[in-house]
C-alpha cells in the first residue's frame, strides 16, 4: 500500500473542521485513505455503496447516524444528500454545547455536482474540502513530494533518471492505485470496466444520455485531444453533436475529475493578442491512452500523440505536487496570434516562471524564444525551464535550465 501525501492533510483538517470532505474521480483511493482513520483515530465507517445502508440513510437519516456512531466516515455520501442537513444540525448543536465540534465526520464522494450542492446548502464554513487525484510518481517511488518550481538548485539535484521507454510504460498504465496493488493486472480490462462504470453510474445520473455509444465516441475523440486547445465547433463536427452539447459534456467530465481545463495566461498589456480558449488535459494518462486506443507504449512513443501524452503526464505531476500538499496550482498556458506558445506559465510570489515540456533531451536558446513574450510582464521573470527526457540537467543560460522529467 502506497503512502499518500494527502493523508496528513486529512488528519490536519480534522483538527480544524467538524467535517472533512474527500472528493475526486472514482478509484483514486478516497475510501482507502478514509478507512485508515478507523485504526489511527477510532472513526466508525459506513458505505452507502451498500444498498441496505443507502436505504436506511434515506428513510431515517438521524437514526442512521446515531446507529453508526460519531466520529463517523460516510463513504459515497452523494447517494444520500439528505445526510448533509442532519450533519449540519449535529455539528451546530455540538458547537453550542461544547464550543468545539472539530473532527466529527469524514465524507467521501465521486460526483462533484451533488457533493458541492450539499456542501453549499448545508455545510458552508463547517467543512474542509480535499480533492484527491490518482497516484503521483513521487508516491509510487516513495520519495518526498514537494511543489515543483524551477530553481537554480535543481541543476545539481540528485535524481534517478527514467528512460523514455519506462516513462511511456508508466504513461500507458496510468496512475490509479488498483493497477499498482496487482502489477500483473490487465490494463485494458481495468480501463474497459472503469469507462463502463463511469458512464453507467456517474454520467447517467448526472445527465440524460439517450445514446451512450455517442457519449463514448465523444470520450474517445477528446482523449486524442489531451493537451490541446479546446475548439468546441471542431469537436461537435467530428462527433456529430452540437457545440452546446460539447460544452455540457466537457463540464460533466471536468466536474467528475476526468479532465481539467488549463486557462490561458492574460495580462492587460497582452490581452489584445493572446488566445482565449482553454487547453484540455485528461487527469490520468492511462485512461486517455485507453480511450485513444494507444494501449501499447512502444507504439505511443513513436506516434504523433507522443508529445501530447508526455505533456499531459508532466502537467499532471506538477499539478499533483501542489494539490497533494494543499496548495493552489497557479498555472496557465500562453499562446498568441503570432503562434508563440508556452506550455505552462506559473506565478509565485509576484514572479513568473515559464515551462516548456518536450520529448527529447538536447535543447538550446532557440527552443525557448517564446519565453521572451513575457519579459515585459507585470511580474518579474524568474527561473524558467524545459522539462524533457534528459539524463543530466544543464543550463541554457543563467535563468533557463533543461531539467529531467524525473525532477518533478
Amino acid at each position: 500500500m502506497y503512502k499518500r501525501t494527502i493523508f496528513n492533510r486529512i488528519k490536519n483538517s480534522l483538527k480544524h473542521y467538524p467535517v472533512v470532505i474527500i472528493t475526486g474521480p472514482r478509484q483514486v483511493g478516497k475510501s482507502t485513505e478514509a478507512f485508515k482513520l478507523t485504526k489511527e483515530l477510532g472513526f466508525h465507517y459506513v458505505s452507502l455503496d451498500k444498498i441496505s445502508n443507502r436505504k436506511q440513510a434515506l428513510e431515517d437519516p438521524e437514526f442512521f447516524i446515531q446507529q453508526n456512531g460519531i466520529p463517523l466516515i460516510i463513504d459515497e455520501i452523494q447517494y444520500a444528500p439528505i445526510l448533509m442537513e442532519v450533519i449540519e444540525s449535529i455539528v451546530n448543536k455540538k458547537r453550542l454545547e461544547e464550543d468545539n465540534a472539530n473532527g466529527m465526520f469524514v465524507l467521501t464522494g465521486s460526483q462533484t455536482f451533488s457533493m458541492m450542492k450539499g456542501v453549499t446548502q448545508s455545510l458552508a464554513g463547517r467543512a474542509s474540502i480535499l480533492k484527491m487525484m490518482p497516484l503521483s510518481y513521487s508516491e509510487i517511488v516513495e520519495k518526498e513530494e514537494k511543489p515543483f518550481l524551477p530553481c537554480i538548485e535543481m541543476l545539481n539535484k540528485e535524481f534517478q533518471p527514467i528512460n523514455v521507454n519506462e516513462l511511456y510504460k508508466l504513461i500507458v498504465r496510468g496512475f490509479y492505485p488498483e493497477l499498482y496493488k496487482d502489477k500483473e493486472s490487465d490494463t485494458f480490462e481495468y480501463y474497459e470496466n472503469y469507462v463502463n462504470t463511469y458512464i453507467d453510474r456517474d454520467v447517467s445520473e448526472l445527465i440524460n444520455i439517450k445514446d451512450k455509444l455517442l457519449f463514448h465516441n465523444f470520450l474517445q475523440h477528446i482523449a486524442t485531444l489531451t493537451s490541446q486547445q479546446v475548439n468546441y465547433l471542431d469537436i461537435a463536427r467530428n462527433v456529430g453533436i452540437d457545440s452546446k452539447t460539447v460544452k455540457s459534456w466537457i463540464s460533466i467530465l471536468e466536474a467528475s475529475g476526468i479532465i481539467y481545463l488549463l486557462q490561458p495566461y492574460s495580462e492587460y498589456k497582452l490581452s489584445k493578442r493572446i488566445v482565449k480558449s482553454p487547453k484540455l488535459y485528461f487527469c490520468d494518462t492511462g485512461l486517455a491512452a485507453h480511450l485513444a486506443r494507444v494501449d501499447n507504449p512502444e507504439y505511443l512513443v513513436i506516434s504523433n500523440l507522443a508529445g501530447a501524452f508526455m505533456e499531459t503526464y508532466v502537467m499532471n505531476e506538477i499539478k499533483k505536487s501542489y494539490e497533494n500538499n494543499g496548495l493552489k496550482f497557479d498555472g496557465y498556458y500562453y499562446r498568441d496570434n503570432h503562434q508563440n506558445e508556452i506550455d505552462l506559465v506559473m506565478i509565485e510570489n509576484l514572479t513568473v516562471h515559464c515551462i516548456e515540456i518536450k520529448k527529447g533531451s538536447m535543447f538550446d536558446k532557440k527552443h525557448v524564444k517564446s519565453f521572451q513574450q513575457l519579459e515585459h510582464s507585470q511580474y518579474k521573470m524568474g527561473v524558467s525551464c524545459i522539462v524533457c527526457n534528459t539524463e543530466n540537467n544543464y543550463a541554457i543560460n543563467r535563468n533557463i535550465f533543461v531539467l529531467s522529467v524525473s525532477c518533478i
